[in-house]
């Protein structure tokens, strides 16, 4: 098994579509499901942080994986929802370096579908190319209903550094070719 398919292994995965294709995230990092809500605008911003949300007194950033993934924005509908997960290994604590208890950052999706229970068998390791995401972001590829299911690595996807990279790169002049290449993994 290959180190990708070890981080997603078998399990229970939630579904949802964007942009008209099936996606899946490990239930184990959901923490809840919204339905979409206003959002607060925060200046300066990467076009990818549409905003943040009040959760019980805490500010959530919210991610538009369509923007993430480079295929326009999320139009907000009647299903758009937004999927709460938390990340316990991407904060930092830069007196001792110890992990500060990781974040939890909402995610934009046209909506969202179904839990499903996925075997090891069910899962191929990503393609190298044609998905038209980063493969790094991709843990693996679930058949399911005679078509495949995008699963996510939520913590590449997620990554905080990167996208603060990609925000500090397009806020210091518009490097178009700093952020492509940030944005590529280069």
């Amino acid at each position: 098994m290959t180190d990708t398919l070890a981080r997603v292994g078998s399990g229970r995965f939630l579904t949802f579509t964007l942009n008209d294709e099936a996606y899946a995230v490990d239930i184990f990092h959901v923490l809840e499901i919204l339905e979409y809500r206003r959002l607060t605008v925060v200046p300066m911003m990467p076009a990818f942080i549409r905003g943040v949300i009040n959760l019980r007194g805490r500010a959530v950033p919210v991610i538009d994986l369509a923007i993430r993934f480079d295929r326009g924005s999320t139009t907000v509908r009647r299903r758009t929802t937004i999927i709460i997960v938390h990340l316990d290994d991407i904060g930092v604590d830069d007196d001792d370096g110890v992990a500060a208890g990781g974040q939890d950052i909402g995610i934009l999706v046209d909506s969202v579908n179904k839990v499903v229970e996925l075997a090891e068998t069910d899962i191929e390791p990503p393609p190298s190319f044609g998905s038209g995401i980063r493969a790094d972001y991709i843990g693996g590829m679930a058949r399911r209903d005679g078509d495949f299911l995008i699963l996510l690595d939520v913590s590449r996807v997620l990554s905080i550094s990167e996208m603060v990279s990609l925000g500090d790169a397009a806020r210091a002049g518009g490097h178009t070719e700093e952020v492509t290449e940030l944005a590529e993994g280069h």
